[in-house]
């Protein structure tokens, strides 16, 4: 969680939407099979919903939701534009490394994941970063398909439903 005073200046709404509208290919670090894992149920929308290629990286996984599994950001069939973040704090350092070497502009760290000193070695880098957000959340939000359970509806209306 992003502490109370900050160093770091988060991109605003406005920029999250920039750089939303110029990914085009998404690598997510730390994606898993297993549909209770958040990197699951992010790949299962952004398959369905987004206009991303999207391309999994995990060293322990050969295919997730029908598609091959890489091993490392370097082993990408291209330059991933994102990279979106699925792994433990510990792991950041490692992944910047890796996310720079690659070539790829920004760095995006889901919920829960927020390091200053990541971002502020990113942001040397050249990399745009955005820290403890969902990517799905942030795609839906711009594309009028969130709701309190984080899923369209196909209701546009400011009511709940009534069971």
């Amino acid at each position: 969680m992003p502490p109370t005073t900050t160093a770091w200046s988060p991109p605003s709404a406005r920029d999250r939407l920039g750089i939303l509208r110029r990914t085009r290919t998404v690598a997510m670090v730390g994606a898993s099979a297993n549909p209770a894992r958040a990197s699951n149920f992010v790949a299962t929308y952004l398959l369905s919903t987004a206009a991303y290629e999207v391309w999994f990286v995990n060293p322990g996984a050969t295919e997730i939701l029908g598609r091959p599994v890489y091993p490392s950001l370097d082993a990408l069939p291209g330059v991933p534009d994102l990279v979106d973040v699925f792994r433990k704090p510990a792991d950041l350092p490692q992944v910047l490394e890796e996310t720079i070497a690659v070539g790829a502009s920004t760095l995006w760290l889901q919920l829960g994941l927020w390091d200053e000193d990541i971002a502020a070695r990113a942001e040397q880098a050249g990399l745009t970063v955005v820290m403890d957000r969902c990517l799905k959340i942030e795609h839906a939000r711009f594309h009028g398909g969130l709701h309190l359970a984080g899923f369209d509806t196909g209701v546009i209306s400011s009511r709940r439903r009534r069971t």
